[in-house]
């Protein structure tokens, strides 16, 4: 299955979270189970050379980085929001398209060593991706890139990120 058409099964949702906002659902995309492991085998292309971890961003991210990550044999990394770690974390407030959030990483969870791409669902305006990036470098590790299913590029997101960015579908 081809980029394209795993566009077609993506579904836009008017208004959601807020008025104004057009929310991209990948949801049809995993209920089809030769679209996503198509997904999948597109986004495993796009991780950078010598990854040795994926760090997916909650909650989508977590869907497609944890697959991405046992395509690749790679260890994978949570980025979650505040309270749903166990144990130490580093922190990192942001804003963002629709209002303000804060994203924590486990202080253990990357070692300098690591070369970790940061695997998201979306690409909007980059708060996200670069608080995620701003945690990856806090514990030492490189960041080797990041991988998107999409990027909504009229945002310019891909400014406020420092590691090269690559994404299957620009809007």
């Amino acid at each position: 299955m081809t980029v394209d058409q795993i566009h077609e099964l993506i579904r836009n949702v008017p208004d959601f979270p807020k008025p104004g906002i057009l929310f991209k659902d990948i949801t049809p995309v995993l209920a089809e189970p030769k679209a996503f492991k198509a997904l999948i085998g597109h986004l495993a292309k796009i991780v950078p050379p010598h990854t040795t971890k994926i760090a997916s961003i909650e909650s989508r991210g977590f869907i497609l980085g944890s697959a991405v990550a046992m395509e690749l044999g790679l260890g994978m990394v949570l980025i979650r929001k505040p309270g749903k770690l166990p144990f130490s974390t580093f922190s990192h407030s942001y804003d963002l398209e629709y209002g303000k959030d804060t994203l924590q990483i486990h202080v253990d969870a990357l070692a300098p060593e690591d070369h970790v791409c940061i695997l998201d669902d979306v690409l909007a305006t980059g708060g996200t991706a670069n608080a995620a990036e701003v945690l990856c470098l806090e514990t030492g590790a490189v960041v080797s890139g990041f991988a998107f299913l999409m990027e909504l590029g009229f945002l310019n997101g891909r400014k406020k990120l420092k590691a090269a960015s690559k994404s299957l579908i620009t809007l």
